[in-house]
């Protein structure tokens, strides 16, 4: 991932369009984060999901008193631990 990286930036920052030599200058200033994101094969489906899961457990947690016991509420729903007991 890395090598294919490299070989697009050098490409881009000899074309003629100003606005692939800009993506390029952003990528190399994140060359690492990019390429772990590459590997790790996530993509913005995982992050809308996760935001999806959120946001049910926001509307879940309307009757806490406290911001802590949201924040426990969003661990426990998001962690997806397989180990708890049914619910009775």
């Amino acid at each position: 991932a890395a090598a294919a990286l490299r070989a697009w930036l050098s490409w881009a920052r000899r074309c003629r369009l100003e606005p692939f030599k800009r993506l390029a200058k952003t990528l190399s200033e994140r060359f690492d984060a990019v390429v772990r994101g590459m590997l790790d094969g996530r993509s913005n489906a995982y992050v809308e999901a996760m935001n999806g899961l959120l946001q049910q457990t926001k509307t879940a947690a309307r009757g806490f008193r406290t911001v802590e016991n949201f924040i426990a509420i969003a661990y426990l729903r998001m962690s997806k631990l397989k180990h708890l007991p049914d619910n009775p």
